[in-house]
């Protein structure tokens, strides 16, 4: 059950191609934004969609995955954690960003 605590999964659309990073270390991390959708109607019975949009992190062997195999479009599945963070931006103004760091990622968009 410890597992379940911190779960996010999720199916959308790149918004953009990763962006790669290497850290001093060598290691790589992949910045990114999904879309996903939701249709549902409201009380009168019209059709509503709406476009959800998560950051999404990936970290060394995935940051490299994506580097090499993910582009702007492409349906993925991705499962992770949500991780909150602050920090000061250069006006000066705390900010607060929710993130999804990735644990597993599969590509669901078929070969052309």
């Amino acid at each position: 059950m410890n597992t379940m605590k911190n779960k996010v999964q999720l199916i959308g659309h790149l918004g953009q191609s990763p962006e790669i990073k290497t850290l001093e270390t060598g290691r790589k991390v992949a910045n990114m934004s999904l879309a996903t959708n939701e249709d549902y109607k409201d009380a009168n019975g019209t059709k509503i969609s709406e476009t959800h949009w998560h950051t999404l992190v990936a970290w060394g062997k995935l940051a490299e995955f994506a580097e090499k195999y993910l582009s702007k479009g492409l349906q993925i599945a991705v499962e992770g954690k949500l991780v909150n963070r602050s920090y000061t931006d250069k006006t000066g103004v705390k900010r607060t960003v929710t993130e999804i760091f990735v644990n597993e990622m599969l590509i669901i968009t078929p070969k052309k």
